[in-house]
């Protein structure tokens, strides 16, 4: 048994973050997205029925993002004319910023495409139970 660390961290989660590096990335895949088909040189946990913010909490408490880069999270962006509303996103740079309160504006949004090829490159993907359309995130991980 740990202390305090999240319950919504299992003990594979744990091991993947523990073995990522300084610049790998890890995408937080909405319910939509294909994660097993894009993770296929990837390493796929599956965190079904959980939400994105609860886990992007409980990651970044345990996992620091890149200072190297300007931009260490990358959100989906909305395809053009989709009516979609995304207030998730505000959710997510809520959390972000109680966890990096000195990253100005750590987050970019990518372009759908461009989004899946940086995904395909991730070192891990966690699979998540998140109903929010455009709901997918990547995070680069940087150093304590």
């Amino acid at each position: 048994m740990l202390k305090n660390i999240s319950p919504l961290i299992s003990p594979a989660l744990l091991k993947a973050l523990c073995e990522m590096g300084h610049g790998d990335t890890l995408v937080l895949a909405d319910a939509n997205f294909p994660a097993e088909s894009t993770g296929k040189n990837s390493l796929v946990i599956r965190c079904d029925g959980f939400p994105i913010p609860a886990l992007l909490d409980a990651i970044l408490a345990l996992t620091p993002l890149d200072h190297h880069v300007p931009h260490p999270v990358s959100f989906m962006q909305v395809t053009p004319g989709d009516p979609v509303e995304t207030p998730i996103w505000e959710t997510y740079r809520a959390i972000i910023k109680k966890h990096e309160p000195e990253k100005a504006d750590p987050v970019q949004e990518i372009e759908r495409a461009t989004f899946y090829k940086m995904a395909q490159k991730a070192y891990l993907i966690v699979a998540t139970g998140e109903t929010a359309l455009y709901g997918n995130v990547i995070l680069q991980k940087g150093t304590l």
